[in-house]
């Protein structure tokens, strides 16, 4: 999406139609649950008149006059999003929110990121169905489920990170907690933003991300299949760049893959992507073109202008009916999946608007406090220098433009609570403690507390909006440059990857050479005098309620880290490609990276050590249609319990195509006692394997050895064995 304007404008009447649900009309047959969905939905669309068609064509699906609601619509990436709207006496409404979706897959925790899908789509059907709100939004803008190829990229701060394998098992963990469990009724629908190589935002609205067709599919499509074909999914969002010259939203894979192959029910335009057609990409005359074009491509959710356009197009012939009939058939299905149109009993979900709100309950800030721990990165911690010892400290400065702040971002929603860095080390401490805060070094105020002090945290990283005013800072260009050039924004790419705030950790570290650096970003900074010089570098996304709870949580050992970097570090830009060249096999992500980064892809320490022995399979070969179960036995070998990640790469050193140095292929997040030894098991099937096969238009196995890897990282393999694939 763009800005809150351009989402206004393709809203507005969507949403004040649907402030409260309609009364259901009776006697028709698509309100019979027992009727077929098909038969149920064409009855729908032989009762509706073609102005109805086109206005349910808006995020506003419902059809008022037949009783049928919409399911509407909500920004949801890492929570709820209603921040409140004047214009249409929107009141603001607090809900849950996580880390940043770079913290949610720092936890590599499938399970865990789908509990949290789960407790943003009951809260979306509390705000839907409670007598309070009736605020329809049971359509969640997520899980994005883009990659982060560059870390320049502005809005690296949505994606789970660089590889797709990782960023698809997230999305589609957040699918099916969104979606829920239930056989016939979703709770929620997940849209997919943005599809597809959408990773630059300087020029996003007419770029072209230029690559190959093994590209597409096994790297920049592959988290969407997953989420699509291991998850459920069924939404998308078309993004605004072109693949190789021609614009998403008018792609022709939409129809053939999309819709075709993976079975999409709504495929969304993005805010103002139908006027880009024509006033940046000058591909069609007019938004009545751009419109009709976009419909046949298979676009039946229009965030821009459209409704008088399709009706001009209508009356002159230059579309039909049946294809509006078309676009709402599909649209429609999703409203039988969420139980609209039935009656309440049988719905597991339909009651969820009773009671009190499930963002002030236990359930609800469990899950919260736990995305926010797990998803908690231990950089480095040379001679032990964490966890700090409470009994033995009486003063502590906390340090730094973040350590007394949570920052919200364009996609994040407002909080019951939340909990700054220095809120949560002042809870954590005894009374006696002396903690004392200074925001920067400006009259020595950051020196002074740390040289007073047993110990200092220094707070760092980036503002996800650049500053307070974002909604007011777009251009056709995007968004006006940021104030740091190191910071990036959805509109605005970032400038450099340096983190001008380490000034800052430099006169803190002089001062006191017990300083903990803290680093609260969205995306990778080349911070090589840090790693070089501090003790300690422990790294959080941002946005999360529970930030400065997790954080002290942390530092004071009462929990131990175990979340891991979900994209190359690296030490200098020279190390990357040009920002539009889109052909990763050119230097970018842990697969192709040329030198050494500064912290590699899966990097992150623990207070505890593991060791990792017999790595072994289930069988001694793989059928290219079967799979196997790699199984290695990992000890806490330390004196605290820990989580251990074990990560599984693979690689093919005898493949006759071009394949990754190493590509991820399983991963498992397990917890350890001190002296615990546990089996770890990781399904890997052969289609993980696969390359794309151009030729024949498929995927392949092929019948050559794989050199399967585990450990801690990308760059800390612990132990190798090869699994030989069986030929057909």
């Amino acid at each position: 999406m763009q800005t809150n304007m351009i989402r206004a404008t393709a809203l507005a009447a969507a949403l004040c139609a649907c402030a409260a649900l309609p009364a259901r009309a009776a006697g028709y047959p698509f309100q019979d649950p027992n009727l077929a969905p098909q038969q149920r939905i064409a009855n729908i669309l032989s009762l509706m008149t073609p102005d109805e068609k086109i206005a349910a064509l808006s995020t506003d699906s419902g059809v008022a006059r037949l009783g049928i609601p919409s399911f509407g619509s909500t920004e949801g990436i890492h929570g709820v999003v209603q921040r409140g709207e004047s214009k249409r006496q929107r009141e603001p409404i607090t809900t849950t929110q996580f880390p940043q979706p770079p913290g949610m897959g720092a936890s590599w925790d499938p399970d865990l990121v789908r509990e949290a899908g789960a407790v943003q789509s009951t809260e979306a059907r509390y705000i839907t169905q409670s007598a309070r709100y009736r605020h329809p939004m049971l359509m969640q803008w997520g899980p994005q489920s883009d990659l982060a190829r560059d870390p320049r990229w502005g809005r690296s701060e949505e994606v789970y990170g660089e590889d797709p394998f990782l960023v698809g098992t997230m999305a589609t963990a957040f699918t099916r907690g969104i979606q829920g469990d239930d056989p016939k009724y979703w709770r929620g629908a997940a849209l997919l933003k943005h599809f597809l190589a959408n990773s630059n935002e300087n020029g996003r609205g007419n770029s072209s991300s230029d690559f190959d067709e093994r590209l597409f599919h096994e790297y920049y499509a592959a988290p969407f299949r997953m989420a699509f074909q291991e998850g459920g999914a069924r939404a998308l969002m078309a993004s605004y760049n072109a693949w190789n010259g021609t614009p998403m939203g008018v792609h022709p894979v939409l129809r053939k893959l999309v819709i075709g192959a993976w079975g999409a029910d709504v495929v969304s335009s993005d805010g103002g992507a139908i006027g880009n057609l024509v006033k940046l990409y000058k591909r069609y005359p007019d938004q009545k073109a751009a419109a009709v074009a976009a419909l046949k491509a298979g676009i039946n959710q229009y965030l821009d202008k459209y409704q008088d356009e399709l009706r001009a197009a209508l009356k002159d012939g230059t579309i039909t009916v049946a294809d509006l009939d078309d676009a709402l058939a599909r649209k429609f299905r999703t409203t039988i999946r969420l139980g609209l149109i039935d009656p309440p009993a049988g719905n597991p979900y339909a009651a969820i608007g009773d009671g009190p709100a499930p963002w002030d309950g236990a359930a609800h800030k469990a899950v919260s406090l736990r995305m926010a721990l797990e998803s908690i990165v231990l950089m480095k911690n040379d001679h032990h220098a964490l966890p700090l010892d409470k009994e033995r400290i009486k003063r502590i400065a906390v340090i730094g433009p973040h350590a007394d702040s949570v920052h919200w971002d364009w996609y994040g929603g407002l909080p019951p609570y939340k909990v700054t860095a220095l809120a949560g080390i002042k809870a954590a401490v005894a009374p006696d403690v002396k903690v004392t805060y200074a925001f920067d070094n400006a009259d020595d105020a950051a020196v002074k507390a740390a040289r007073e002090a047993d110990v200092a945290v220094v707070v760092v990283g980036n503002d996800p909006t650049c500053g307070p005013d974002m909604a007011h800072e777009w251009t056709d260009a995007g968004t006006k440059p940021c104030a740091d050039p190191g910071d990036g924004r959805e509109g605005r790419d970032r400038a450099t990857l340096a983190l001008a705030q380490e000034g800052l950790v430099k006169q803190v570290l002089a001062a006191n050479p017990r300083t903990v650096m803290v680093l609260v970003s969205s995306f990778p900074y080349t911070i090589n005098w840090s790693k070089a010089h501090v003790p300690a570098i422990v790294q959080m996304a941002h946005a999360s309620q529970d930030q400065g709870t997790a954080l002290a949580q942390v530092l004071f050992g009462a929990y131990n880290p175990g979340g891991k970097l979900v994209a190359t570090w690296p030490a200098a830009e020279s190390q990357l490609p040009p920002m539009l060249d889109y052909d990763i096999r050119h230097g970018r992500t842990y697969m192709y990276f040329k030198g050494t980064p500064l912290f590699p892809f899966g990097h992150g320490l623990s207070y505890t050590t593991f060791k990792y022995a017999k790595l072994r399979t289930s069988a001694p070969a793989l059928a290219p249609d079967g799979s196997v179960e790699v199984d290695v036995d990992v000890g806490n070998t330390g004196k605290v319990a820990g989580d251990s990640v074990v990560e599984l790469y693979a690689a093919w050193p005898q493949s006759k195509v071009e394949r990754p140095r190493q590509a991820l292929v399983g991963f498992r997040r397990v917890h350890l006692e001190p002296g615990e030894t546990r089996t770890v098991h990781i399904p890997l099937a052969a289609q993980r394997l696969a390359y794309w096969n151009t030729q024949a238009g498929r995927f392949e196995v092929e019948a050559v050895p794989v050199k399967l890897m585990v450990g801690e990282s990308s760059a800390d393999i612990r132990l190798t064995a090869t699994l030989p694939v069986r030929p057909r």
